[in-house]
């Protein structure tokens, strides 16, 4: 690794130990939180968790609007992009995101035709698309995102990951690989679970072979150990929020089975790549809004309107003139806040959201988190939207986080 990538490194490390919010009071959590610093400055999510379609059930998105957005493995950022015709700013601390992120926009822009971009990201073991990364992509970079693909390591450059299944790649695709090899060693293939035809024959699998694998000594003395969540990018702190004052191994069972029985397989990519590790190419539903047939003419059509940006949302926003803003997506990176942080990024979103904005966000646990931390003066502008909340929680694919949440901003006279 060259000084330059070192020193990026570091700052990177520095960023996000200091986006963490890190609870002093945790047994042993310095130590932990620069573990998990250490794991979360590589690539973490080649495909993020959350479902986009969910989100723009709750956005609402409107052709003007300008869409602020933590970035992670850009998938949300592209399907929003395929959906609708808006000016999208996304934003990572991590330079893995940052790059896969602009890597997707550029495949759009520049790759020939949708059979190349579905090649590239949708279907493993496909040796060609190094030459289409050299031939289409490698110019159409800018200078740190082509200096990430191209770095070498153990004499193979980083884009020959996409020679293979990338979705194996990253800490959430190794912690995947990790959990199907524990099951084979009791037995169970997770593949299993794709056998399904029906929601009927769904819940009688996975109660039958998937459930009793949490019941296992070794899998709870593994689970209930902090670090062993990294993997799903889930740093101490959250880690407390997602088990509260239950066991971790009953969560996680409680959360799987939410994902491999309460929706169709056919067309939850999240199970698939859950339980098969690739996405399923059968019919065009299977797959993420923006790897469609159907969206990748918008897709390529709109692809120039997005800005990707290695800052934190806070010191973006900070940087906008006051009502610049109209729809926030936050994922789940409150979960690692303090109330310092929380007051902080709110004061800034409330002080950029144009009327009628609107922002969501995800938590590990059930309820929203932000009464009680976040002053009332900054939080009373905004309305929360039980309703939807719960609603769009019970569509949400991905179904391991505990809850959904969206604010809107009121009115000047409410």
């Amino acid at each position: 690794m060259d000084a330059v990538a070192i020193a990026s490194r570091k700052a990177s490390a520095s960023r996000i130990r200091a986006a963490l919010g890190a609870d002093s009071a945790r047994p042993n959590a310095g130590m932990l939180d620069r573990l998990f610093t250490m794991a979360f400055t590589g690539l973490v999510y080649p495909q993020i968790w959350e479902d986009p379609e969910a989100d723009l059930d709750a956005l609402e998105i409107e052709p003007d609007n300008h869409l602020v957005t933590i970035s992670s493995g850009g998938c949300n950022v592209m399907s929003y992009l395929s959906a609708a015709p808006c000016k999208i700013t996304a934003v990572d601390l991590n330079p893995a995101h940052i790059a896969l992120t602009r890597l997707k926009l550029a495949a759009a822009r520049n790759l020939p035709d949708y059979a190349a971009f579905r090649r590239f990201f949708a279907e493993p073991r496909q040796p060609d698309n190094i030459a289409a990364f050299d031939r289409c992509l490698d110019r159409a970079l800018d200078p740190a995102t082509r200096s990430y693909w191209q770095r070498r390591r153990l004499g193979r450059r980083r884009i020959a990951a996409f020679s293979g299944n990338f979705y194996t790649k990253g800490l959430l695709g190794r912690f995947i690989g990790a959990a199907h090899k524990v099951a084979r060693l009791y037995g169970i293939d997770p593949r299993i679970m794709l056998t399904a035809g029906d929601r009927d024959q769904q819940i009688e699998i996975f109660d039958a072979q998937i459930a009793p694998l949490f019941d296992r000594r070794f899998l709870r003395w593994l689970t209930g150990r902090t670090i062993s969540l990294y993997g799903l990018g889930i740093p101490p702190a959250q880690y407390s929020a997602l088990a509260g004052d239950r066991h971790m191994a009953d969560v996680l069972r409680d959360r799987l089975r939410r994902l491999a029985c309460d929706f169709d397989l056919s067309d939850n990519y999240f199970a698939h790549q859950a339980f098969g590790r690739r996405y399923s190419t059968d019919a065009d539903e299977a797959l993420p809004l923006y790897l469609r047939q159907s969206r990748f003419g918008a897709l390529r059509a709109r692809a120039e309107e997005v800005s990707v940006l290695h800052r934190s949302m806070t010191d973006f926003l900070a940087d906008q003139p006051p009502e610049s803003v109209d729809r926030v997506v936050l994922l789940d990176a409150q979960d690692w806040m303090s109330d310092e942080q929380l007051n902080a990024l709110w004061y800034e979103i409330t002080r950029t959201a144009r009327p009628g904005a609107r922002v969501i966000f995800r938590t590990a646990a059930e309820p929203d988190l932000l009464p009680g931390r976040v002053d009332d003066d900054i939080l009373g502008r905004w309305r929360y939207d039980a309703e939807t909340s719960a609603a769009v929680h019970e569509r949400d694919r991905s179904a391991i986080y505990g809850g959904f949440h969206l604010y809107r901003l009121r009115g000047l006279d409410a």
